[in-house]
């Protein structure tokens, strides 16, 4: 996709011989990731149909085969019989949990096939041979520099945050650690489950509780749909107050475009990013060059310059 960057150079990470695979007659590459239960995963899910259709039509010789299941146990079956079955070269996976899908994960790996995991890491490190992420540290950099250029010393903010795991502890840390010594006021930060109506609730509460509130980080798009709609209903969506999301819902990024001055920028987490994992899998067949290692996808800042650019008016998400 067109602002991923490489976290590391590939010229530091073993290159792995790939030549066997690339001379088979044909390359079978298994894409498993969960069922699509919110928005961001219904994307996610669009965008990779939209890869299989891209990159089988460009090599007649790749079969993609793509399956989504309904929890963890689903899903290490549908694993074994990607395997079993279907005999895959290489994996596409984007584990339900991380625990439960270490060991599946892992005798995919002992039956010769390469690995490919997306955004959820397995609990034992070094099975991969490629990782394609989001990055959710530069998601709260980002969102913070933005919130810094806008705000002024003595202003105040309310922090929406998502639920309680390692992703949204390092957005919240590294927002925190941007913010530190601006002057600006963090008034409270409350979990909104990466949900709309969580978000509405919560800054419900923040409403009721503060009367001065210049801007809200809501981290997720669905908590900043919740946060604009308790906004809309105190009557405080004026007076300057915007709210910056994150993720690239094309809603938001359509009215970024628009020029919506409550919700006037958006912080890139690529459902995508599943498609960048088919996409760099299948180089390692037809590339003559190395690309095994880690590809951290930037968390870019979506303004009415460039929104266009991560607009997909077709997809769910």
């Amino acid at each position: 996709m067109k602002t991923f960057r490489k976290i590391g150079a590939l010229a530091t990470v073993a290159t792995i011989a790939f030549t066997g695979w690339a001379s088979a007659e044909n390359i079978k590459i298994g894409v498993s990731y969960p069922t699509p239960t919110h928005a961001w995963a219904a994307g996610m899910n669009w965008h990779a149909e939209k890869a299989e259709e891209r990159l089988e039509a460009l090599y007649p010789d790749v079969d993609l085969i793509l399956v989504n299941s309904p929890d963890p146990s689903a899903q290490a079956s549908a694993l074994e019989d990607l395997m079993s079955v279907h005999q895959i070269d290489a994996l596409v996976v984007l584990p339900f949990e991380s625990e439960p899908l270490t060991d599946p994960v892992l005798n995919v790996k002992k039956s010769g096939a390469l690995i490919t995991v997306v955004d959820r890491g397995l609990s034992q490190p070094g099975i991969e041979d490629i990782y394609v992420a989001g990055n959710n540290p530069e998601l709260g950099r980002v969102s913070a520099q933005y919130m810094k250029g806008r705000l002024k010393e003595g202003d105040n903010i309310v922090i929406l945050r998502g639920i309680p795991t390692l992703i949204d502890n390092e957005r919240f840390d590294a927002f925190m650690a941007e913010i530190e010594g601006s002057g600006i006021n963090v008034l409270d930060h409350k979990h909104a489950n990466w949900n709309r109506d969580d978000g509405f609730e919560v800054m419900q509460d923040f409403l009721s509780r503060f009367p001065d509130i210049d801007a809200v980080w809501a981290q997720d798009d669905d908590i900043a749909i919740g946060v604009v709609a308790a906004l809309k209903q105190a009557g405080r969506d004026g007076n300057g107050m915007f709210v910056v999301g994150g993720a690239g819902m094309k809603e938001t990024i359509k009215g970024i475009m628009d020029g919506n001055e409550l919700v006037p920028v958006d912080v890139l987490y690529p459902p995508a990013m599943i498609a960048t994992a088919m996409d760099v899998t299948v180089a390692a067949f037809k590339s003559n060059g190395p690309v095994a290692g880690r590809y951290i996808l930037g968390a870019t800042l979506i303004t009415p310059e460039n929104a266009a650019s991560f607009y997909f008016p077709d997809s769910p998400f």
